[in-house]
């Protein structure tokens, strides 16, 4: 891998300066678009190719839990946020709480009402306003599948000690609190 100076890089810690120890999926790309154009800096590939792919490769196993329940993984995620929250929400704010529009959260609760894991009624001052909660049956699904879940992401995330665990959290937190920042600022 090369680091965004042009010095190669260990690809296991980044460093500059240090042999290329393993190589992965986005190093071999990254390889490609420096042959075709090696005027260009390929560091942000490096970074957000690699978010992304590692994104794609944990939403293929993890779903697994949720296949064999019947879910798929925008449907879990409005049950986890109305079992994490612990109370009724609207339609709307589901869609916040998961990063939905409204439409894709309309069809899922359709869905999941029929399947009998959430109760919808309408708002005593605006009928145009309904609040959703998990029935006691959507509320034992959510909790079945969440240590697997748990259990999964334990094991994925064991290739890391616990320091680098904490580095890798601190550093994507940092990524993501200035990226929400800068589009919820766009989005204004």
């Amino acid at each position: 891998m090369t680091a965004p100076n042009g010095r190669q890089a260990d690809a296991t810690t980044g460093a500059p300066g240090a042999a290329a120890v393993r190589q992965d999926t986005v190093s071999a790309v990254v390889r490609q678009w420096q042959a075709v154009h090696p005027d260009l800096d390929t560091g942000p590939m490096e970074i957000i190719g690699r978010i992304n792919r590692s994104a794609a490769l944990l939403q293929q196993a993890e779903d697994a839990p949720l296949r064999r329940a019947g879910l798929s993984r925008p449907e879990f995620d409005l049950l986890g946020a109305l079992r994490r929250t612990g109370h009724e929400l609207t339609p709307g704010d589901l869609a916040r709480e998961t990063f939905s529009s409204g439409a894709a959260v309309t069809k899922r609760l359709k869905q999941l009402t029929e399947r009998g894991l959430v109760d919808r009624r309408g708002d005593t001052r605006d009928r145009r306003v309904a609040h959703v909660r998990l029935t006691d049956a959507g509320r034992e699904l959510v909790d079945g599948i969440l240590p697997e879940q748990l259990a999964y992401e334990t094991a994925v995330l064991s290739v890391l000690d616990g320091e680098r665990q904490g580095e890798l959290a601190t550093l994507l937190g940092e990524l993501l609190g200035r990226l929400e920042g800068r589009l919820g600022a766009l989005r204004a």
